[in-house]
């Protein structure tokens, strides 16, 4: 594999992200588990989010938790997403606790750890309006009290989610909503629940504007710490560094060209109909790194004088009008959730720790 492209992370500023964000939420007597899911479950980010004080690591999937594991992280990790009942054995084996919102998965989670002589922590996760997973409220008691006589599972807490998939924000009433729940059924099991999980990065702005979160005691972060944002509005954590990621692409080509296309325009390469706005002449630079590599429209130029136009699999196009940059040269971009998803992700981006 070639240098270039490659992403820089800076572990120090991911250790000093989640420093600042277990600060807060210390302030309101909450833990933080560290998701890593975004990097692909990459151990330096896991072990500089350790650094900054997280309580646990996060994950969403069961090949993320095999890497770490065969890293040496010993920390507890949660695994995020239901686990595929094609996998119940594997997350046995390398899963600490999983989140849950499927009784057959639940099921067979059990029958596997009785089978091993272990047990299991398990956290139902509840559906509160974002419409991604979660057990409906009205059927919770009848999900829990079952749980609470499988031998190879412990009633570890409950979760909730909101923000990912329909965008509901995490307002303290839902999150008032969702905790009265865990009084109502911990009274009618006779039991104190001790993860009691409910949120995401979406719920950081409730503890900066100083909201009472009651029996939280758990959030799951990982744009918060890797990127410095809340994700209600995508605005900078005090305290927090935005550049922890860093893309660095070569320019292979720079050159003056029409700012439209010159001919019939049909579809593009991903069946889209492109349009263009005619801005003249234009110099135009091709880098090095392309969709199959990152979300381009989420990609931040850093350098002045640059502006992403768009690209291909394996293009990123550029107004390079005025900028100093040539062929050979590098050109650098801070991506956005999505970008460092698929940054992670592809195999043709090298990975930099400093």
């Amino acid at each position: 594999m070639g240098e270039y492209p490659r992403l820089l992370v800076d572990d120090l500023k991911i250790e000093e992200n989640a420093r600042v964000i277990v600060e807060l939420a210390k302030e309101h007597g909450i833990g933080v588990t560290g998701v890593t899911k975004a990097t692909c479950g990459d151990p330096g980010v896991a072990r500089a989010m350790i650094r900054g004080g997280v309580t646990s690591i996060g994950e969403s999937r069961v090949l993320n938790i095999k890497r770490l594991r065969s890293e040496g992280l010993d920390a507890d990790i949660l695994l995020l997403r239901t686990p595929m009942a094609s996998e119940v054995d594997e997350v046995i084996d390398v899963a600490d606790i999983s989140l849950n919102s499927e009784m057959g998965i639940l099921g067979l989670l059990n029958a596997e750890a009785e089978k091993r002589e272990k047990v299991h922590k398990v956290v139902p996760m509840v559906e509160m309006g974002d419409l991604r997973e979660g057990f409906p409220p009205e059927e919770l008691f009848q999900v829990l009290e079952p749980i609470t006589r499988m031998k190879g599972l412990s009633l570890h807490g409950l979760g909730m989610n909101l923000a990912c998939f329909g965008g509901v924000v995490p307002t303290s009433e839902k999150v008032e909503e969702f905790e009265e729940m865990v009084e109502d059924v911990e009274d009618r099991l006779g039991m104190d629940l001790e993860m009691i999980s409910s949120g995401n990065s979406a719920n950081i702005p409730l503890l900066t504007e100083g909201h009472s979160h009651g029996r939280t005691n758990n959030l799951r972060i990982g744009e918060g710490i890797l990127l410095g944002l809340e994700t209600v509005n995508r605005t900078a954590i005090p305290g927090t560094h935005q550049d922890a990621f860093v893309l660095e692409a070569e320019i292979i080509e720079k050159k003056s060209k029409p700012s439209k296309p010159q001919g019939t325009v049909s579809q593009n390469a991903f069946g889209e109909i492109p349009s263009f706005e005619d801005r003249g002449e234009m110099v135009r630079g091709i880098a090095a790194v392309g969709r199959q590599d990152a979300i381009l429209e989420d990609l931040v130029p850093i350098e002045e004088d640059l502006e992403v136009l768009g690209g291909s699999s394996d293009h990123l196009l550029l107004d390079m009008e005025g900028s100093g940059k040539d062929v050979g040269d590098h050109v650098r971009f801070i991506p956005a959730y999505g970008a460092l998803v698929h940054l992670c992700t592809s195999e043709y981006v090298n990975k930099v720790h400093f």
